[in-house]
């Protein structure tokens, strides 16, 4: 870590690296002053691409109904995944050529134009291309946010600037359905696109006034992994396109084809002087392997909530409105958690780190107990399920903050940006890779073959049975997490 600490320095519109003092803070410290400044731009940008993300998943069958398009229903949210999947992995590079003033602008300006091009679409291609343009500009955003964190703010709070970051997803999912689903009711889906443009340009104002123009590691060289880069795509891309196929065959490869791309990434990040991840990310012995590791498995384990609507809807007589909102109790508990985490982290972070796992495995239990069993809303079997809901977001909240703080502990000094940026990486990858993997197991469990109560029955127990083995292998990676940040 840089130990010439200096104040920062606004009419220079640089910022020097902030104080690493071991004084506990508050979340008093981190909204106060320049310091809430700051954590305002930083949990604006997530808030913009995460709210977007649940406009869209409401307002995408009525672009359907309107402009056709049927079979690349899917794609509209794979491509937007693998946009922001390659955004977070660029960030390093536009936020070392650009400064965060810069960086933040140029975010915006792409999340507009794909905002704007989706609220103009005529057809399904344009709609994609608007996707893609909005997942890029909104990847930067998201990985910004971690990047920043460490640049303008003191280390002591960024366990607090990770979980309100993190609480924005929990802001989103009460905003994002409610407004996608109001326009989309009333056949006014552009709209539901265009409400978004003046929040993106006061966004981009607020960023150019608050940020500096530059940061005390601006000379460090970023290269562009590209061989990593086209190998990632090409991983999303094989397990999405094999989950959307009703043949088992087809799903084995994509599967099988995804992880030998994985594999691959790992053979070139090794050999490459231009990287994905910081050195020995792809270690389970060390660090920082393990903790990407534990990231990696946590976002898996989430994965079954694609489909938790379907399943309160069809086998519990749930509106799907209330589906949608007694869905998002995943993320609520994510941001609660997230809170409370940052606030514990300073005595309780490495309890935290193994807690967290073992709460989303009972999510999972009471899940597979509790979910296939039909009912017409009796709150004896919903009430279990929601609170099976809740543990699994409320697990991943309370490990989130620890695990993030630690990855930026444990990363090189010259490849901070890297770790960084990889956070979010790896955490898209995975909620990408899990996605395809939970389509897989759902269409495999007869969800649409032999498909209603018995076909939602057996896919609730599928889902929740497999998706169980990754909180049960992330509390082993977690004590190991543990034992090799004892000192983080």
């Amino acid at each position: 870590m840089h130990n010439d600490l200096t104040d920062f320095a606004p009419e220079a519109g640089v910022i020097a690296p902030p104080s690493m003092g071991d004084t506990p803070a508050g979340w008093g410290e981190l909204l106060s002053g320049r310091n809430g400044i700051y954590a305002l731009a930083l949990a604006g940008g997530v808030t913009l691409h995460a709210v977007n993300i649940y406009i869209a998943t409401t307002a995408m069958p009525s672009v359907i109904a309107d402009i056709g398009g049927l079979d690349f229903y899917a794609w509209a949210t794979t491509l937007f995944v693998v946009a922001s999947i390659l955004g977070s992995a660029l960030t390093a590079k536009l936020l070392r050529s650009r400064g965060p003033r810069g960086a933040y602008l140029i975010a915006t300006l792409l999340f507009g134009a794909g905002t704007l091009i989706c609220s103009l679409a005529m057809n399904m291609p344009v709609m994609l291309i608007g996707r893609s343009v909005q997942g890029l500009g909104g990847g930067f955003l998201f990985a910004l946010a971690y990047a920043l964190t460490r640049v303008v703010l003191p280390e002591r709070l960024w366990g607090r600037a990770i979980g309100l970051v993190a609480a924005m997803f929990g802001v989103a999912t009460l905003i994002g359905p409610a407004v996608g689903g109001v326009f989309a009711e009333y056949g006014a889906w552009r709209a539901a696109f265009s409400s978004l443009l003046p929040f993106a340009a006061l966004f981009a104002i607020l960023a150019y006034v608050t940020l500096p123009k530059s940061s005390w590691d601006r000379g460090e060289r970023v290269s562009v992994p590209l061989p990593q880069l086209a190998l990632l795509t090409g991983a999303v891309l094989a397990v999405s396109a094999g989950s959307l196929s009703s043949e088992l065959a087809w799903n084995i490869a994509g599967l099988v084809g995804g992880l030998v791309m994985i594999g691959l990434i790992a053979v070139a990040d090794s050999r490459s002087n231009a990287r994905l991840l910081p050195r020995n990310s792809f270690h389970i012995g060390t660090p920082l392997g393990a903790l990407y590791l534990a990231v990696t498995l946590l976002m898996v384990a989430l994965q079954p909530e694609v489909f938790v609507p379907y399943l309160l809807q069809n086998l519990h007589g749930q509106s799907p409105l209330w589906a949608g909102y007694l869905a998002a109790l995943m993320s609520l508990g994510w941001s609660v958690a997230s809170i409370l985490s940052s606030r514990w982290q300073k005595r309780s972070g490495h309890r935290l780190i193994v807690i967290g796992p073992v709460l989303v495995l009972i999510g999972l239990v009471l899940f597979a107990l509790f979910m296939p069993v039909a009912g017409g809303g009796d709150w004896i079997v919903l009430g279990p399920i929601c609170l099976g809901l809740v543990f699994i977001g409320f697990g991943i909240g309370l490990a989130w903050p620890n695990l993030v703080t630690r990855i930026f502990l444990s990363a090189p000094a010259e490849e901070q940006d890297l770790a960084s940026g990889g956070v979010t990486t790896v955490q898209l990858f995975a909620m990408a890779f899990g996605t395809a993997c939970a389509g897989m197991v759902a269409n495999i469990a007869g969800i649409a073959n032999p498909g209603g109560v018995e076909g939602a029955t057996s896919a609730a127990l599928w889902l929740a049975g497999i998706f169980a083995i990754a909180p049960l292998l992330c509390i082993a990676v977690a004590l190991r997490v543990v034992r090799l940040t004892a000192g983080k």
